[in-house]
């Protein structure tokens, strides 16, 4: 069960890229697709945990870009942020570590040559839409102002 995810990520991607929806980068649509199979197949707990991993990971495939050394690659930091060595995953972490990887190269790649939208920035508005999708308040003072 999604408990709202993808609905809360929608009007994260408001908050990010306003309205209308048209002006929003290409990728926000698909990418909401793998980032809600994540969270389904995880749970909105652990997803979170994953959205803040994989944040880390595009973290750091960022600074060695910028270093210009040697990279081993958003997977292999990717799979250290979530401490993934020597163990087996569960048919539902593979899928979710396929979705978050496929949701990383749409936002990199997704709509022609150039990422429209950069993958920390989607991962920001999905870690947002987990707080919400949890009924915790939202670190958006105009979402808590909408509500009132």
């Amino acid at each position: 069960m999604t408990h709202n995810f993808s609905f809360h990520l929608t009007q994260e991607w408001a908050n990010q890229y306003g309205l209308p929806a048209d002006h929003w980068p290409a990728s926000t649509a698909p990418v909401t697709s793998f980032l809600t199979i994540a969270v389904n197949a995880v749970g909105l707990e652990r997803a979170t945990t994953w959205f803040e991993a994989a944040r880390r990971a595009e973290g750091r495939v960022q600074d060695v870009e910028r270093a210009r050394t040697y990279q081993f690659g958003f997977a292999a930091y990717f799979a250290d942020a979530l401490d993934f060595y020597g163990q087996m995953p569960t048919l539902a972490e593979t899928v979710a570590w396929e979705a978050v990887k496929a949701a990383r190269e749409i936002a990199n790649h997704g709509a022609g040559p150039e990422p429209d939208a950069p993958f920390a920035v989607l991962l920001d508005c999905a870690l947002r839409a987990c707080g919400r999708s949890s009924d915790q308040p939202s670190s958006r003072p105009q979402v808590a102002a909408a509500g009132a």
